[in-house]
């Protein structure tokens, strides 16, 4: 079992259900015949794991002389790192925001359905909530690194509000948005409650009365500015104050001016400030000329999101009770039923990731990076998550030439197959 190469994936998998100890702690598994994203560019090059972790087989085979124990071929696919979601409301029927639900049910529902659209690791996102909404959801949103039976890594809380603009709160609930100065860091216990499962706070900059960004990047959360009507200058501030992120670049924020390009200028303003910022690439929330704009003056801050509701991953041509609302998807859009109003995005990781290279013409590697490493960078998980690197998790995706997903593994462990490898061929 542990000498030779594993003749196909379906035989492989039927391997796997009866003899799990191809990926026991100690085995070192290497795939061959695959390319890598390495290095900022596609490599043919073998990929080597052991208990979870990427290894360097230099190390191996000069230190300790031992070689793999298993190989498995990838017919000369593609090994790209996980993708990563830092901006996702729900899934599969789930609303991480319905705090009449189980949540720590929907992370599960969610955590594993994001699987088949490559995504292994993803923040929950909670929209605008009441205090006692947020007192109760947020203790069942645990960080976890996921595995084989958990799916997706959860890397923590994002929050979007309530301390936002209601000029530009979008789908917020208006009575819940809290849009008066912050001066205290009371204001911010009292709605969150304790903050030990937070990883983003996305907030509208003009409202940080009294160094509010500051005291939340100290405590480790990363600050994403967006649902704003704040200039140039106030966006400058919170990026001096520890902001490095942007919510949803275009939405939810002043339109670009000549005289005050507003949030949208601070892409071409990071100077030596690290910046990075979320763009929905679903075809609905940006126009293909806007991704351009972004990806041309800023192509490392580019960073995808689905900003997915729940009705993502649901069947289309029916009906869904979504919360109050009745929607219906139809051409790949969700509906208010009945009407030609859209109610939020469906769209997935990976289609993302296609729209972006067909609108941008920017290489695979260019739009794999957008939902992998720099996600990582703007959690400042770089050395672990978003990488091929030595040592990183064994986090991973098989593409194919289109960038299908064919496989997905989690802590190098195999959690999602594509039904296409039952009469998968080589390519050459």
């Amino acid at each position: 079992m542990h000498d030779g190469i594993i003749p196909s994936w379906a035989k492989f998998f039927q391997i796997m259900s009866t003899l799990p100890p191809v990926f026991t702690p100690g085995t070192i598994v290497q795939f061959i015949d695959c390319h890598l994203v390495r290095g900022g560019q596609i490599i043919k090059e073998d990929l080597w794991m052991r208990n979870g972790r990427i290894i360097d087989p230099e190390n191996l085979f000069y230190n300790e002389k031992r070689s793999s124990d298993v190989k498995i071929s990838c017919y000369d696919n593609l090994i790209a790192p996980g993708y990563i979601d830092l901006q996702i409301n729900g899934g599969y029927g789930y609303d991480f925001s319905d705090d009449t639900l189980d949540t720590q049910k929907a992370i599960d529902v969610v955590a594993k359905g994001l699987l088949r659209t490559g995504v292994t690791s993803f923040c929950p996102t909670l929209i605008t909530q009441s205090s006692t909404s947020y007192h109760k959801i947020l203790p069942q949103i645990k960080r976890r690194q996921g595995n084989a039976s958990l799916g997706a890594s959860v890397l923590g809380a994002h929050l979007e509000g309530p301390f936002i603009s209601k000029d530009k709160r979008g789908a917020h609930p208006p009575h819940l948005v809290k849009s008066d100065l912050i001066t205290s860091w009371s204001t911010i216990e009292d709605c969150y409650g304790p903050l030990d499962n937070v990883a983003i706070v996305t907030m509208a900059p003009e409202l940080d009365g009294g160094s509010i960004i500051r005291l939340l990047r100290d405590k480790g959360i990363v600050i994403s500015i967006g649902h704003s009507t704040a200039t140039l200058n106030q966006g400058l501030r919170a990026l001096d104050s520890g902001a490095n992120f942007i919510t949803h670049l275009f939405n939810a924020m002043l339109p670009f001016h000549h005289r005050d390009p507003g949030l949208v200028g601070l892409i071409t303003s990071q100077e030596n400030r690290p910046l990075y910022y979320g763009i929905i690439a679903d075809e609905v929330h940006t126009h293909e000329a806007a991704l351009r704009i972004a990806h041309r003056s800023n192509s490392g801050g580019l960073v995808l999101v689905t900003d997915a509701i729940s009705a993502m991953g649901l069947p289309s041509g029916a009906q869904h009770r979504i919360g109050d609302q009745i929607v219906e998807i139809r051409d790949k859009k969700a509906f208010v039923a009945g009407t030609e109003t859209l109610c939020g995005s469906i769209a997935t990781m990976d289609q993302c990731v296609k729209n972006l290279k067909k609108a941008t013409m920017c290489t695979t590697v260019q739009a794999i990076e957008c939902a992998t490493l720099h996600p990582a960078q703007v959690m400042g998980l770089s050395k672990r998550k978003g990488t091929l690197d030595y040592g990183a998790d064994g986090d991973f995706i098989i593409l194919d030439e289109h960038l299908n997903v064919l496989a997905t593994f989690v802590e190098a462990q195999p959690v999602w197959l594509s039904n296409s490898f039952e009469s998968f061929k080589v390519i050459r």
